[in-house]
């Protein structure tokens, strides 16, 4: 059984960084689409990043340039370095892993940038 769980979120304040990081235990093979959502309270979910198990990449153009998506395939980690935050970056953040056989959502973990 797969299990993903998120970790790192907390408050910081603005031009704070934090880094986020999602476990997928259980995965028996590792090529997945590893993607990074976020959504805000009255909003929809936003995908913020992506990266391919061959380490290709892509972000929202709102965070480009701040955040950086990686992924350690031995250990089914990903994680989200987020420098610079900004108070619009405020959200809940949502590891998804997906591949054409199924798809696994981990609970969140909540991002809060403030003074």
């Amino acid at each position: 059984q797969v299990q993903v769980v998120e970790s790192g979120g907390g408050l910081v304040q603005p031009g704070g960084s934090l880094r986020l990081s999602c476990v997928a235990s259980g995965l028996i093979r590792n090529r997945y689409v590893w993607h990074w959502y976020r959504q805000a309270p009255g909003k929809q979910r936003e995908l913020v990043a992506h990266i391919m198990s061959d380490g290709s990449r892509n972000y929202v153009d709102s965070v480009q340039g701040r955040f950086t998506i990686s992924i350690d395939n031995g250990k089914n980690t990903m994680y989200l370095q987020m420098n610079n935050l900004k108070p619009e970056d405020t959200a809940g953040y949502y590891c998804h892993v997906w591949s054409p056989q199924n798809n696994y959502w981990g609970q969140g973990t909540q991002v809060t940038v403030a003074s």
